[in-house]
Parts: C-alpha cells; sequence; structure tokens
C-alpha cells in the first residue's frame, strides 16, 4: 500500500535487526522502499539488501557532503547502476548547511568539489538512463543552476527525478516540477512549525508527489526525536491526505503509482 522513496536501512541505527524492521514494515502496509546509497563504499551493502528482498530497490551515488570516500566517475556509477535492481543515480547535489562550522571556514566558492560531483552524477544519470534522488540543502540556487547548465531541463535527453526531503517553499517546489523533477515529504511535513512544507504539500500536482521517511532520521509526529523506521511511513502519508484533503487510501496509492512511474518503469 505504502512506498517509502527514500530510506537508508544499511546504516547501524536500523542493520542491526532487519527482521524486525521487515516485520514492522509488513503490519504498516509499507511493501516497498527505495535505500539509497550515500557512498560506493556503502553501495554493495544497499544493493545486496535491495537484491535480497522484493520489494526493495537501490541507488547507486555519493551523498554531496560525504568527504574522505571514494569519488566515483561517471564510469563508476554508470558500472553500479547496470547491477540488478539499482534503479536510481544518487543521493546527489549540493549541501551548503553548516560549511562554516563543518568545513573548517570554507565559503560556497570553496564547495566546488561538491558541483563536480553533483555534475559527475548528472552526467551518468544520462548514460545510464536512471533518474537522480537529488539532496539539496541551503543550496537550492546553485542545485538548479547546475541542473540547467547540464540541460536537465525536462527534454529528451534529461534524466530527471525526484527533489527528496523537499524543505524549501512553494516557490521553489514549482521550479523544481517546472524543470521536470518530483517532488517528495518526509517526516518533516508533521512537525508544527513547517509551514513552508505544509504549502507545497498542498502545491504539488498528483502526479509529481512522493513520501520518505529519510530513515533512520527525521521521525515524524508522533515519534519525532526517535530512530526514524519505513514502518512510521504512514504518519506522513497522513499528514500529506490531510493537508490535500484526500482518502489516505488515495494518497497511498497515488504516491505509489508515481514511485513507479519514475523507478519502475523500464522494468
Amino acid at each position: 500500500m505504502f512506498t517509502d522513496s527514500h530510506c537508508h536501512l544499511t546504516f547501524p541505527e536500523l542493520a542491526g535487526d532487519l527482521p524486525a524492521m521487515l516485520a514492522a514494515m509488513s503490519a504498516a502496509l509499507v511493501t516497498r522502499a527505495l535505500c539509497i546509497s550515500t557512498s560506493m563504499e556503502e553501495f554493495a551493502r544497499v544493493q545486496a539488501l535491495a537484491a535480497a528482498h522484493d520489494g526493495f530497490w537501490a541507488s547507486a551515488g555519493v551523498h554531496p557532503d560525504n568527504e574522505g570516500v571514494h569519488e566515483p566517475t561517471q564510469d563508476d556509477l554508470v558500472q553500479a547502476a547496470a547491477c540488478p535492481k539499482v534503479v536510481a543515480i544518487g543521493e546527489t547535489g549540493l549541501d551548503y548547511y553548516q560549511m562554516q562550522e563543518r568545513k573548517g571556514g570554507r565559503t560556497i566558492a570553496g564547495m566546488q568539489w561538491q558541483r563536480e560531483r553533483f555534475r559527475t552524477h548528472i552526467g551518468a544519470a544520462r548514460r545510464a538512463r536512471l533518474p537522480l534522488v537529488i539532496h539539496t540543502r541551503a543550496a537550492f540556487d546553485d542545485t538548479l543552476a547546475i541542473l540547467r547548465e547540464q540541460g536537465e531541463d525536462g527534454g529528451a535527453d534529461s534524466a530527471g527525478g525526484v527533489f527528496h526531503c523537499f524543505t524549501g517553499t512553494a516557490a521553489q517546489a514549482r521550479a523544481a516540477l517546472d524543470l521536470g523533477f518530483y517532488v517528495s515529504l518526509s517526516g518533516i511535513v508533521t512537525f508544527k512549525n513547517a509551514a513552508d512544507v505544509h504549502e507545497v504539500a498542498r502545491m504539488v500536482p498528483d502526479d509529481r508527489l512522493l513520501i520518505e521517511t529519510d530513515s533512520p532520521y527525521l521521525a515524524p509526529v508522533p515519534h519525532r526525536g526517535k530512530i526514524n523506521s519505513p514502518a512510521w511511513l504512514p504518519h506522513v502519508a497522513a499528514r500529506v491526505a490531510a493537508l490535500r484533503g484526500v482518502p489516505l487510501e488515495q494518497l497511498a496509492r497515488r504516491t505509489s503509482d508515481n514511485f513507479t512511474r519514475l523507478f519502475l518503469k523500464d522494468l
């Protein structure tokens, strides 16, 4: 019934008790999930998990904020994309959040390494003919600029994809939609003070909306502050359904159909 379009099931917070997590997902009617890679070192575990379970798929990529990891070439990513059940490139994008604290006082100009990594992922996605999973934090304008620069404008050769865990404004969501991307909402939509995300939840067209947990992060209300799980995706779905004024079952069906159209259309 429910499809989690973005989760990190190989992270230690969740990988330690996989049978219990799978049982909880089944009980909550969360039947499908996209397992996201954040480094090439992690990719083999992510892909093996997806290959071992019906209803799981994998991505291949390096998180924009990851340092000290193997820097993939386009060939590396295309080779990974050819593995069974790999349906996306990413997560990739730009993350300038806390760069002063976490990056030793670097400036935006000093984040060129992230921008080059992003370009590599876009090129690989186009070569592999797979959608991108976009992570953007405190860097929306630069993210859009690079997508446009690289030809991700909704044209015939555009990789397309999804802006995951969307936290921007309605105007930013419209810009992403205008490029042909989907928008995915996480547990943040259940937070009372997330007014921008609530507005986005109301305005995204039915055929471009996805939901996710970003597990083990961003647990939704009423579990906020705990280790998140795909089994809590129905809380996200219920809040989005309420904001849109539609039945929960309709929201679950629509977002699952959108997941199929974006990631599984060639399978």
